[in-house]
């Protein structure tokens, strides 16, 4: 075989391969269905389907800046005791909740979860994130991390009306009306008032009732620490009278208990002024009766009083974007007079 009889050979093989290829059609794979975000409005604003499922979800939060101002503030802020102390301090949070909903025979299963992360400096030994909620909630019961009744207070900052913390890991059934609520909890107290020879890992049980009629909300709720064997009751009302609200609310405790001791008698005033849509001005007071504890005992009160003073200012600046300033003053029998404040920016969404 001469070189022309082989290239005419190779010439032909490659027509013919060539031609079989051309002859076959290019066939693209088909995309794979998108489905899209749908809009669930069974349950309010902001929720949408999980593609694939008839769950629904929420996500909202908030980023706030704010600036505290006061004697050794630095000591008191989000992250807990910092090294040194300062008579000012600013941090910055970022929390973010998911909320899932959807229908079964039961009524609503909710599921919330609440994440949060506090920043006091740039060094990682300044932040901290924490679990700031996630329960379980179907058909009245309660299951989880979350805030009690007793986390509820008036508008402004003046008030104490709870002490230590009011989030517990918790079992709570609550029973809704219209616009009426009673309900019962069993919470673990393990970051509360305890003896001095215990450890802080105590169960509570509350009480609660409260509602709304009319232009009046009333709340009146109780709790009995079982390892301090001491309890606590608490009344709370507000009523809207002339340009804003006037909010009211008494607490009394029979000794130190997680619930409530900062002091045996307490009274509380407030009235919320909405001096403009978007400007409200609220100033409130609040007298303690044998404040505190006697540092010689583990539940009983001091025979002190102590009075509190204060002002915050709410301003929306614009939609899901407001300021808040509070100055809070604190004097009484034994104690050091206090003047305490702080300024605040916030968006949500």
């Amino acid at each position: 075989m001469n070189i022309k009889s082989l290239l005419l050979g190779s010439a032909a093989a490659l027509a013919v391969v060539s031609g079989a290829q051309a002859a076959d059609a290019i066939v693209a794979a088909e995309p794979e269905p998108v489905e899209y975000v749908r809009v669930c409005d069974a349950y309010g604003t902001g929720y949408f389907y999980i593609p694939g499922t008839e769950t629904c979800l929420k996500i909202e939060g908030y980023i706030r800046f704010q600036v505290n101002v006061g004697k050794d503030v630095s000591n008191d802020g989000p992250i807990g005791a910092l090294e040194g102390t300062s008579d000012w301090d600013a941090f910055t949070r970022g929390q973010v909740q998911f909320t899932a909903k959807s229908d079964t025979e039961y009524g609503p299963l909710t599921g919330v979860i609440v994440l949060q992360h506090n920043a006091d400096a740039a060094n990682a030994g300044y932040q901290n994130s924490i679990l700031d909620s996630a329960y379980i909630d179907i058909a009245g019961i309660r299951a989880g991390l979350f805030y009690s009744w007793w986390d509820d207070g008036l508008s402004g900052e003046t008030d104490v009306l709870a002490s230590h913390e009011t989030l517990h890991n918790s079992l709570r059934y609550q029973y809704e009306s219209g616009d009426f609520y009673a309900g019962i909890s069993v919470d673990e107290l393990e970051d509360g008032h305890f003896n001095s020879d215990e450890n802080p890992n105590n169960v509570g049980v509350a009480l609660g009732l409260g509602g709304k009629a009319g232009a009046f909300t009333y709340q009146v709720i109780g709790g009995y620490d079982t390892d301090n064997e001491e309890g606590a009751i608490r009344a709370m009302g507000t009523v809207a009278v002339g340009p804003g609200t006037l909010g009211l609310a008494a607490v009394w405790a029979s000794g130190g208990n997680s619930y409530y001791d900062a002091s045996e008698w307490t009274i509380a005033a407030e009235y919320a002024i909405q001096a403009t849509d978007k400007l409200k001005i609220t100033p409130g007071a609040q007298y303690f009766f044998n404040y505190g504890i006697d540092a010689d005992s583990d539940n009983d009160f001091t025979n002190d009083d102590a009075w509190k003073v204060g002002v915050t200012v709410d301003y929306q600046i614009t939609d899901n974007f407001y300021a808040k300033a509070s100055v809070q003053y604190l004097d009484g029998d034994g104690i050091d007079d206090q003047t305490q404040g702080y300024f605040r920016l916030q968006r949500a969404f």
